[in-house]
């Protein structure tokens, strides 16, 4: 399974744009999943009423391209229960995983191979 892993440092990613920018460059290394610290998402990706979530999510999984946010969301969902409830759904599926760290994604990776 070939990743890309996003480096913390650089722009932040909020649109359905920067969803297709992670399409091409996951096609271009032949990779089925794109690794995005959660430093990297703009804070409106966590708040579920402007939608920027959905749509992002949305365009990875039209291109079968697995999404992961790696880092600790727990301030955030602890103050949110859609978002709580959207982080415990995804984590439910394929497609979409919010992982606290690099060695629960291989443990998960493990659980798929």
């Amino acid at each position: 399974m070939n990743i890309l892993y996003l480096d913390r440092s650089g722009p932040l990613l909020s649109s359905e744009s920067d969803a297709l920018d992670l399409v091409g460059d996951a096609y271009g290394m032949d990779a089925s999943v794109v690794v995005v610290p959660l430093a990297r998402l703009h804070s409106d990706f966590f708040d579920l009423s402007t939608r920027i979530a959905g749509e992002f999510v949305q365009k990875l999984v039209n291109y079968r391209i697995r999404l992961v946010i790696e880092g600790d969301i727990s301030l955030l969902t602890n103050t949110s229960e859609p978002l709580r409830a959207f982080v415990a759904e995804s984590n439910r599926g394929p497609h979409i995983w919010f992982v606290p760290d690099r060695l629960s994604l291989q443990d998960r990776i493990a659980t798929i191979q």
